[in-house]
């Protein structure tokens, strides 16, 4: 029988802190961009010469 996958040679990675990078005030979430192809609740990454969705792959260049 073949073995799939590689389950011994997992990574422990550290928590994305999500609740780190929003703020709700008055019911509304406050936050930089959302993605405008995939919707509210998928946050753009901003790094320094652009803005990325994770999820789809949506860029804009700065």
């Amino acid at each position: 029988m073949r073995k799939v996958g590689n389950k011994g040679n997992r990574k422990n990675h550290a928590p994305s802190k999500k609740y780190e990078k929003y703020k709700i005030e008055g019911g509304k979430v406050k936050k930089g961009r959302f993605c405008p192809r995939c919707g509210p609740g998928v946050f753009l990454g901003n790094h320094e010469d652009r803005v990325v969705c994770g999820k789809c792959g949506y860029v804009e260049v700065k």
